[in-house]
């Protein structure tokens, strides 16, 4: 079987051919697309029936799929999941290639994608991505509407 990691160049092109034929709002559209087509019948179904632990749900088996290097915690009492990600396998496999074959907002997806969905529940989302474009990021899903 193959990997899902191994299409990660070509997502990577496909970003930057859409942001050059309809800018960068023509790839928001594309993600949105994904998120409404792909992530909300999957990750939406969770968490309509589970609440936030269908985030973690979610999380536990993408994340593993992807082989990434990360850090999950749920707490159902504090209502709070999050992700530190010590090593994002799309980000660290692009960073390895010529810089022709990364999309400059490449990360911007894991925003997009699953925002859109989570917020759709009545939870809080919160996406820090590595300010020094290294391949780690930060996902913080809440109950409550005031958090860092």
């Amino acid at each position: 079987m193959i990997s899902c990691t191994e299409f990660i160049p070509a997502y990577s092109q496909v970003f930057k051919f859409l942001h050059e034929k309809e800018g960068y709002n023509g790839v928001e559209k594309f993600w949105e697309h994904i998120s409404d087509e792909y992530v909300e019948p999957r990750l939406g179904a969770l968490v309509k029936e589970k609440g936030i632990a269908g985030c973690y749900e979610y999380w536990s088996k993408s994340l593993n799929e992807e082989n990434a290097d990360f850090v999950m915690t749920l707490d159902e009492e504090k209502g709070e999941f999050e992700i530190i990600m010590n090593k994002c396998p799309s980000k660290g496999m692009l960073l390895e290639l010529d810089d022709d074959n990364i999309y400059p907002h490449y990360c911007d997806h894991c925003d997009i994608l699953y925002r859109k969905v989570v917020e759709k529940y009545g939870l809080s989302y919160s996406f820090e991505p590595d300010k020094n474009n290294m391949p780690c990021c930060r996902l913080k899903i809440t109950t409550g509407q005031n958090y860092e």
